[in-house]
């Protein structure tokens, strides 16, 4: 399986290599690293799968990092790519295991994102046809020239 791949491939070992990268003040980070008891789904040197404890369906799952990152714009490279691999075959898994139509699979940076718990983690979410789980904006339709004018800021700045 590509799970078993993975974990027998060249592992990032996050932990082992930055084992000071635990904070103690972390709820994450404690079930990450099985201080807390979780239901875990899947388990590596770098990564904790869990059930979410207050899920938007039933199958929802949490993609945690065992190394501390307050979220995905200051993790080490390679994490998030890892990260979304795991993510990946997680929800092939769930929408085996609840037959859903769909999956989300998100990651919020930030309080008006929707961050809740500031400890990289990604949420894979089975989706239904006829669910009520909504992620939901309004589309904007800005002029041509604002969105070149904002391509160019976002350019410049990386």
């Amino acid at each position: 399986s590509d799970v078993y791949k993975r974990q027998n491939a060249n592992k990032l070992n996050i932990k082992r290599r930055n084992f000071d990268m635990v904070k103690d003040d972390c709820i994450f980070c404690k079930l990450a690293n099985g201080i807390i008891p979780t239901n875990t789904v899947y388990e590596d040197d770098d990564f904790r799968v869990i059930m979410d404890a207050a899920p938007a369906a039933m199958g929802h799952a949490l993609v945690i990092p065992k190394a501390h990152y307050d979220n995905a714009l200051n993790a080490e490279p390679g994490v998030l790519g890892s990260a979304m691999e795991v993510a990946a075959d997680i929800a092939r898994a769930v929408k085996k295991a609840t037959g859903c139509d769909g999956v989300n699979i998100l990651q919020n940076n930030g309080e008006a994102a929707g961050q809740t718990v500031f400890h990289l983690h990604i949420h894979v979410i089975p989706r239904f046809n006829d669910d009520k789980v909504n992620f939901s904006y309004e589309s904007l339709s800005p002029a041509t020239e604002d969105v070149v004018a904002m391509a160019k800021k976002i350019a410049d700045n990386l």
